[in-house]
Parts: C-alpha cells; structure tokens; sequence
C-alpha cells in the first residue's frame, strides 16, 4: 500500500531516508535528517509517500511541484525514490512509480521528471521499463551555491 507521508510517520520516513543518504555516500546524520524532513512535512515542500507491507514501511519517495511555463501546466519532479535493501526486487519501487504517475495525473500534470546517477542501472532499466525516456533536447547546468 502507498499513501503519503505525515508527522506521524516521521520515524518511518526517516530511517529510509538516512538509508537512501547512506546509498548516496553521505553520512547518515540522523538527527540532522530527521529535523530536515520534519521540516519538509511541516512546510508541505512537495509531497512524500511511502510503501507499506502491514506495519512495515519498505520505501519512499518525495515529489517535488513545479510548472511548464510553456504547456501552462503543473510538473511534478521525482526528486527521491528508495526501496529498503530488504524488499527490493518485490515490486516496491515500481509500486511507487505507478503511484507517483497516478498522482501526478490527478493534478493534470503534463509530465513526471526524475533523473538518477549515470550508475544506478538498476533504477535505469524500472523508469525505461515503465516508459519514461531520457532527455536529450536539452543539457541541464548547476551552479552550486556553497
């Protein structure tokens, strides 16, 4: 079962999100995620959502809004997606994309963007096998604000 995420299932989201901070290299700082995400929640900064198994929580993913100033229609970003070590291959992060799509629909959406690591293969052959495309119209530049 997927349904979005609340304060109330602020330990839940948390623990997952150290783990995808931790896949991604990065110190797990548990404290200081927790706060972030409380944060999030609080703010309504997107929109989280988590995959359920009873009372176990195996993934998340955070949905970030945006808009196609062209089209004159929402965007939604998929900004972070995770399946916990112990329910990947089942279907989890699937699920989770499907919902994303669902929702992302319910708001008229024109589309559903997500980028990955050049890397992460596995995550690569979910999206092209639910029919997302990569990008090659435009490059994407950052300047990062340290």
């Amino acid at each position: 079962m997927i349904k979005a995420a609340t304060t109330e299932d602020l330990p839940e989201l948390s623990r997952l999100y150290v783990a995808y901070r931790v896949f991604y290299g990065e110190a797990s700082e548990e404290e200081r995620a927790a706060a972030f995400i409380l944060d999030r929640l609080r703010q309504s900064s997107g929109r989280y959502f988590l995959a359920w198994n009873g009372r176990d929580t195996l993934g998340f993913m955070h949905l970030m809004p945006s808009t196609n100033t062209l089209a004159m229609r929402p965007i939604w970003l998929l900004e972070d997606l995770y399946v916990d070590v112990s329910a990947r291959g089942q279907g989890v992060a699937t699920a989770l994309l499907r919902h994303a799509e669902a929702f992302a629909r319910s708001t008229d959406a024109e589309r559903l963007t997500l980028a990955t690591a050049h890397d992460n293969l596995a995550a690569q052959h979910i999206y092209k096998k639910l029919g997302y495309v990569r990008e090659d119209h435009f490059s994407y530049f950052h300047l990062l604000l340290l």
